[in-house]
Formats: C-alpha cells, structure tokens, sequence
C-alpha cells in the first residue's frame, strides 16, 4: 500500500481545487454579458445627472426645519441626555423622561400647543425626536398625541381649560388606557366599565375580569399620574338595571401630584422587558370600583347630567363610537410619518456603507464598491426610492390631517381616516421589511449593534401593531373602497382619495387596449400618465373582482363568511390603493419642484418607483392582458437601467435628507473616517 503524506494533495484533489477556483472567479468575474452590464454602468454615469444637493434638500425638508434643528442641536450639545448602546430598562425609562423634560422645559418645545394651532410642525418634531430616539419620539408620542390629544378632542372647553397647561409643560404626565389584554383592536369590544352613581355624582371605575385589565399603557409603569381611561358607560334604569351607552372616555388620576403614590383602587404592574423601545414605560392598569367625579367624562359627543340622563349630538351609539375614533387618528398619521423616518435612517446607512465597501472585481484590477453589483442595487436602489416616495406621501398625509383639524370637513375626516389607516400599515410593513434587508445588506458589519440595525429594528417593530394593527387597518380602507365603489354607481359623494374612481372606472373595467398593451418604449414607460394609469387599472380590477367575489359568497356564507373568504383579496386591494396615492403623490411633487435640476433627480426616483412596483406584480398585469409579454420585459429592463442611474447618485440622494452623522450615529455611515470610527468602537 502507498503512503501519502498527509499534508501532500493528490493530483486529483488539485483540479478540483482549481475546478473550484475558476468556477468562482467566473461567478465573480463579468463575462461578456456582465461586461455589458457593466457597460451600461459606465454609460449612466457619463450620462449621470447633475445634482444640487443643498436646493433638493430644501425642497425635502420643509418649512419646519429650523424647529428640528433647534431639537437636534439641544440634544447634541447634552451628552447627558444621549442614549448610549447599552443601558439597564430602568436607567433608559428615566433617561427617556429626561431627554423629553429637557426639550420641554429647557429648550421651551411645545408640542401639544402645536398640536393644536400647527400640526405639521407637531409632526416635524416627533420626527426629529424619533430619529434622535425612538423611544423619545414613542414617549413624546403617549404624552401629546394620545393622552393630550384625547383630552382635548374628546372633551370640552372644561377639560381644555383644567388640564392644557399641565400636559403641554409635563406637569401632569398621562396615559392613553384604551387596549385590554382580550381586546385591542376591537375596541367595541372592551370590558372595563364606568358606572354613574346619581347619589354621590360619580362614575365607578371597574375592571370586571383578567381579560379588561388594561395591557401594554405607555407612561403607566412609572411617570403617568392620570389616564384617559375607555370604557363602557352603564347608565342606571329606572328598573334597577344598567343600559350599556358605548364606550366613552374618562379622565382618571392613577397616582398622586405631590407624593406620586399609586392611588386607592388602582393596581399598576409593569409589563416589564420589551423586544424594544425599552425607554417607554409600558404598564397594566386594574380598577377596583374607582370613584372619578362626574366632570371627569370627557363629554364631546355624549354626556351625562346630575340626575343620570344622557344626551349627544350623535343619534346612535355606532355613530358616537365612529365620532370619537376619528378624533385619535393624529397617532396614525404620527407613526406613518415617523416610519417613513426610520426608512430614510436605514437607508442612508446602508447606502453609505454599500459606496464605501469595496469587494471583488475583474482581474487584476482594483476592488470595485459593492453597489456596483447589479444584486446590491436591486437591494437598495427601489428602498431609496421608496423613503422618497414615502416622505412626499406621508407629508400629504399631514398636510390634510391639518386642513381637517382646521376645516371640520367630514368627508375630508373620513378621507384622513383611511389614507391614515393605509399609510401606516403600508408604510410600517414595508419598512420593517427594509430593516433586515438593509442589514443583510451591510453584511457582518451590518449585525454590530453600534451600526443600528439592530436597535432600529427592534423599536419599530411594533409600529406594525399599535395604533391599530396593521392587517386590521387595511381591511378598514377595503371596507371603505367598497362602500365607494357602491356609492359611485348610486351617485353618491365621492372623498379626495378616490376622485379617480368616477373618472376612470369605466375606462379601467373596459379590454385593456391590445395596442398601448404592447408599447414598449422608454418615453412611454416613464410617462407618468402610463404609471398611473397602471396602478389605478390594477386596483380598480381588484375592486371590481372582490366586489363580484364577496356577492357570491355572501348568498351561502353571510357577510362575515365572505369577507373571511376573500380576506387576502380584500388586503391585496387595500394595498394596491395606498401604493396608487403613494405614486399620485411622489409625481405631483415631482411636478411642483421649482429647480429643474432637482426636478429631473426626482423624476428618475419616481420612475424607478413607479416601473419596479409594476414589476413586482407583473403577473398582475399580464393575467388581464394589460401588459404584453414584450412589454413586460422592457418594464424589467428599464427598472434595472434606472436602478443603475440612481446608484449613481446615490450619495447625493441619501445626503438630501440631511440627517447629519450625530443622528444616523453608524460609524459604518459616517461621511468621512468611516472605518477609523468604527475601529475605535472596538478599542483600537
């Protein structure tokens, strides 16, 4: 027998090595067709466009800028008050609460009264806090625009003129207690109730069972002092019985202003460690026969005088429960923004990262920046598109939140109603989504917790879930494009967000024309009237369809049984919908952008928007014959020729959003000395 040295390689050993070799440097290397590629890389950049990034900037950021400044630059120069990486749930709930006394009573914030006479400027700041930290934009959130807010939309001038003052300078810290642990969502369905007692002129508070203690209460564990409270007003009858009114709000003090004991009949547990947003205070509340004077109903739409009568505005007990829901939307719209926040966050990280890192390349030659592969930018490019679009999107949003706090408009409400529902989900979703990709993208440095993802991840997570959960919401804006569509056939009053319905719907349920179906070319494929129009046909087709679908069933199933049937084509359409105001709304921006250089950087983003989503769902398209084999391939051809225009301007794009490096904090997205950053994390 032959002996071999065991550190000797046979000959056969040898050429599988090289078999090996040669076949990765073939994956990595480009062949003619990646050469072409890489062709088409080098001619969008020659033809790369000239941006100006300090005007396209302007025209992002708004006319409330300076207020975020003024947050950013407080917090900067605190290093007291910034979040370091690691830190105990206590430590991080009292440093939470003093980063947010300091902005309101140092740096003079005030949030509530811009809430009030300048929404948008509200937003602007929970944006700013958010990107600092989300647990202090979550924590602003609770104080202002759930406990502030449903105190002075719920209530009247009695509540306003008592408790303004308090909550806007954190005199009196409060909590929004509107979830239980068998009810969230289903708010119709809560089980605590407040019982009017016409002898002593009060309302007992009560938690009947486990499944009414009310769960997950930001601000209830540690710093709240009153709560606004949601429970079933029980009026009693002339027969010694209770009539069950709906569910009203009631402003109930959980602890006491000068000692902050928990008060008689209160039990306050906290909810404890959270997968993230670990600097909000989350605790479950327990009444046990809560006495709170009459006053303390917050009356807006319904009330109860001293001998036990009732009386409102509002005919119905579904007509007060609509009335008061559509008064707390302002959370919706703040998520919605602030997602969008976390997005930009994300990518400006991963972009960075992505120009900066350099990987492989043809022989002999320098390494080339991992964005230049065609994969990484199929990653990132639509991603960056999509905060574009988000941001003018969500801005729309506050802007009609505005005009409907001003106007009172109902059809405007509903509008904001379910373009806030909408947005939210969508937005929420898909940036959680991004979060990981945008890690992966970032590969072994992307999982170092001083790079974000992690954190950013971990604390936006849940804004898929509250302020309504995210499956929930969408079925609420297919709920609502159905009663539209009825209404469209029966003459009724179409909303904002659905003008292209009584306009378009017949267009869109006719053949799609086998001609233009077949149009290929790239000036028709950008053409902002083709994008639309596709967005719209698709969701008007899946209207009409699930309109047809939820008929037949509902003659064996009943109503519930058919909506169940057809939930994934309801959530489908809900989607579809968002994505066509989403687009509206980038190319309206794309048309109001006053400097022409600007003008043609969005332009390009909107296209890659527009052109990549149309792909995503081709089969869509090509099911109903709306878009032809030929056709389709140029759609994915030009979405991936834009995607390479776009990396080339890449850095610009993520540098317009003028987040600066104390902000995004990743020392892998620093603009200068990344790696000598990051390096020192570690102690070198």
């Amino acid at each position: 027998m032959e002996h071999r040295d065991p550190n000797s390689t046979s000959d056969d050993e040898t050429q599988i090595v090289s078999l090996r070799i040669r076949r990765l440097v073939l994956h990595l290397t480009p062949v003619p067709r990646a050469l072409d590629q890489l062709d088409m890389l080098a001619c969008a950049k020659a033809r790369k466009l000239s941006v100006e990034t300090e005007k396209l900037s302007v025209f992002m950021r708004g006319k409330h800028r300076d207020i975020q400044e003024k947050i950013l630059e407080f917090l900067m120069s605190r290093p007291d008050l910034q979040t370091p990486l690691e830190i105990p749930k206590d430590e991080y709930r009292e440093l939470c609460w003093r980063q947010l006394s300091g902005l309101v009573r140092e740096a003079g914030i005030r949030p509530l009264r811009y809430l009030v006479e300048e929404p948008a400027k509200y937003f602007a700041i929970i944006e700013a806090a958010g990107a600092f930290d989300l647990s202090l934009g979550i924590k602003m959130g609770v104080q202002f625009s759930l406990w502030g807010s449903s105190v002075l939309n719920l209530g009247t001038t009695k509540h306003k003129d008592k408790y303004f003052d308090g909550i806007d300078n954190l005199d009196y810290p409060g909590c929004f207690a509107m979830t239980e642990l068998h009810h969230g969502s289903n708010v119709q369905g809560l089980q605590t109730v407040a019982t009017f007692d016409p002898i002593t002129d009060e309302f007992i508070i009560n938690t009947p069972n486990d499944g009414a203690i009310k769960w997950w209460i930001g601000n209830a564990a540690v710093h709240g002092k009153f709560a606004t409270v949601f429970a079933k007003l029980m009026l009693p009858t002339p027969d010694k019985g209770v009539s069950d009114m709906g569910v009203h709000a009631f402003i109930v003090p959980i602890r006491d202003m000068k000692t902050h004991q928990i008060l008689p009949g209160i039990e306050i547990h906290d909810c404890g460690l959270k997968v993230g947003l670990n600097g909000v205070d989350n605790g479950a509340l327990r009444f046990n026969s809560v006495r709170i004077p009459r006053d303390n109903l917050l009356n807006r739409f319904g009330d109860v005088s001293q001998d036990g009568k009732y009386t409102s505005c509002l005919p119905t007990v579904n007509k007060r429960f609509i009335a008061m829901l559509g008064e707390l939307v302002g959370g919706r719209v703040g998520l919605a923004y602030s997602s969008a926040g976390v997005l930009k966050v994300a990518v400006i990280i991963a972009t960075r990262y992505s120009l900066l890192r350099q990987q492989f390349g043809p022989p002999k030659q320098p390494e080339v920046s991992i964005l230049d592969y065609q994969s990484h930018q199929h990653k990132l490019m639509p991603m960056l598109a999509s905060a574009y679009a988000f941001h003018f999107a969500t801005l729309h949003l506050v802007e009609k939140y505005s005009e409907m706090k001003k106007t009172h408009d109902e059809l405007l409400a509903g509008d904001v109603h379910t373009l806030s529902s909408g947005l939210k989900a969508y937005v929420t979703s898909y940036t959680a989504k991004s979060l990981s990709i945008c890690r992966e993208a970032c590969g072994g440095h992307g999982y170092a917790a001083v790079n974000r993802f992690g954190s950013l991840r971990n604390d936006h997570d849940i804004f898929q879930t509250f302020e309504g959960d995210n499956t929930v919401l969408l079925q609420q804006v297919a709920g609502f494009l159905l009663k539209q569509y009825q209404e469209k056939f029966q003459g009724g009053t179409l909303t904002v967000t659905w003008n292209y319905l009584r306009e378009y719907m017949n267009t869109y349920m006719s053949q799609p024309n086998p001609v233009t179906a077949r149009w290929e070319g790239e000036e028709h494929l950008r053409d902002p009237k083709f994008q639309l129009d596709a967005f719209r046909y698709r969701t008007s087709k899946l209207l009409q369809t699930v309109a047809l679908r939820l008929r037949k069933h509902a003659k064996t199933l009943g109503g519930f049984g058919a909506w169940n049937r057809c939930l994934n084509h309801l959530l489908t359409l809900a989607e579809s919908h968002i994505e066509s105001v989403i687009l509206e709304k980038f190319i309206e921006a794309v048309q109001k952008c006053p400097d022409p250089h600007s003008q043609a950087v969005l332009k390009l983003v909107c296209d890659l928007y527009a052109l990549d989503r149309i792909w995503k769902d081709i089969g869509t398209y090509r099911n109903v014959d709306y878009v032809a084999p030929n056709k389709a391939k140029a759609i994915h051809k030009l979405s991936e020729y834009l995607s390479f225009q776009v990396r080339n301007i890449a850095r610009e794009l993520v540098d317009a959003f003028d987040l600066p490096d104390f902000i995004t904090r990743a020392p892998i997205a620093m603009q200068s000395e990344a790696y000598s950053q990051y390096t020192q994390c570690a102690g070198f």
